[in-house]
């Protein structure tokens, strides 16, 4: 099924909130390799301003993933997630995402394209807190490649 590109402008419904829990972030920043003490101790937290740990810059990805899972589906819109490759993705904050946000996404396809024989497809999601107020938004670009370049020997 060819991707349809006239699935761009595509709006989902919110996904279900996301609670944001300190053992989640301590496990995201041991997990990317990133030891400040601001995504693990809610002292240093403090110190700095912030009234719970912060989570790490791309972890709202997390979020985005489980909200994917559960209001968008690849199939819909012909586009094979098999081989994928996360081509770009960027963030753009309001404030910090922190331990005690309950965070809900809304997914938009905000691209739908087929370049040098790829599919590619771009995603934004606005994820906002328990209240509605803007957290961050993220830009996703994915692209999908055969069988062949994903190495499957069949």
């Amino acid at each position: 099924m060819p991707l349809d590109t006239g699935c761009v402008g595509t709006t989902y419904p919110p996904a279900t909130p996301y609670p944001v829990e300190p053992e989640t972030l301590r496990r995201f920043a041991r997990a990317v390799g990133d030891p400040a003490p601001v995504y693990t101790d809610p002292e240093a937290a403090r110190a700095l301003g912030h009234p719970a740990v912060l989570a790490p810059p791309t972890f709202p990805f997390a979020v985005v993933a489980r909200a994917m899972e559960e209001v968008f589906r690849y199939e819909d819109i012909g586009f094979d997630p098999t081989y994928l490759i996360h081509g770009n993705q960027r963030f753009e904050y309001t404030r910090p995402v922190r331990a005690g946000d309950r965070l809900v996404t809304v997914l938009e396809i905000t691209g739908a394209q087929r370049l040098r024989g790829r599919d590619v497809l771009t995603l934004r999601a606005d994820l906002a807190d328990g209240d509605g107020g803007h957290v961050v938004t993220t830009h996703m670009t994915f692209v999908a490649l055969s069988a062949v370049e994903g190495g499957d020997s069949v």
